[in-house]
Order: C-alpha cells, then structure tokens, then sequence
C-alpha cells in the first residue's frame, strides 16, 4: 500500500527528501504524513497533511521540514532543510483514512559529520 523512498546519510546542516506513494483503494478524504523513531523510543510525528491540505508539524521540525503531495501521483514528499544531529532515526509513512491506518517501511535517516 505505501512505498516509500529517500532518506540516508547527511551532514548537519544538509537536506533531503522522502517520497511515499500510495497504491490500492484510498479513500478520497484522508491523512498521510511522516513519523519517526529512534531506539528505545516511541515513535513521533513529524508533519501531515489532510487530503484537504492542512498541514501539522512538529515544533521541533516547524520552519525546517515542508509537507507536499502530488495528488495524481498519491504521493507525499518531505523536505527536510537544516537538518539536525537529533533528526537522526526512522521515518515512517502514515496513510489514514476512514477507520484504516497502514504503514510503509520504515527509511533510516543519518545527520552526522
């Protein structure tokens, strides 16, 4: 149901970009966005986005990271700007939508010198 793409090894300071696609029926009216996780910890929210475009991020992320999608493509991207050692973890991609919640794999994200 959702492929997701991009992450790895940056500088502090860096960027990058994570792309998750969704495939299969997807309610018309839904929710997708990223989380994240590190070891030992629960996994957080970083930015969503309804199918209506509201967006919501996480302070910690909010001025640095940007939410978009690509409607016909059913995809949803972050860009990730400044990033920071304490970014380091896994992101996950989140599709919502009626009572349903699927996952994507999850894509290591790095920053460090």
């Amino acid at each position: 149901q959702l492929q997701a793409s991009g992450g790895g090894l940056v500088q502090p300071g860096g960027s990058l970009r994570l792309s998750c696609t969704a495939s299969g029926k997807i309610f018309r009216v839904n929710v997708m966005g990223w989380y994240r996780q590190t070891p030992g910890g629960q996994r957080e929210l970083v930015a969503t986005r309804t199918s209506g475009g509201t967006t919501n991020y996480a302070d910690s992320v909010k001025g640095r990271f940007t939410i978009s999608k690509d409607n016909a493509e059913n995809t949803v991207h972050l860009q990730m700007d400044s990033l920071e050692p304490e970014d380091t973890a896994v992101y996950y991609c989140r599709l919502s939508f009626l009572r349903y919640i699927f996952w994507g794999q999850g894509t290591q994200v790095t920053v460090s010198s």
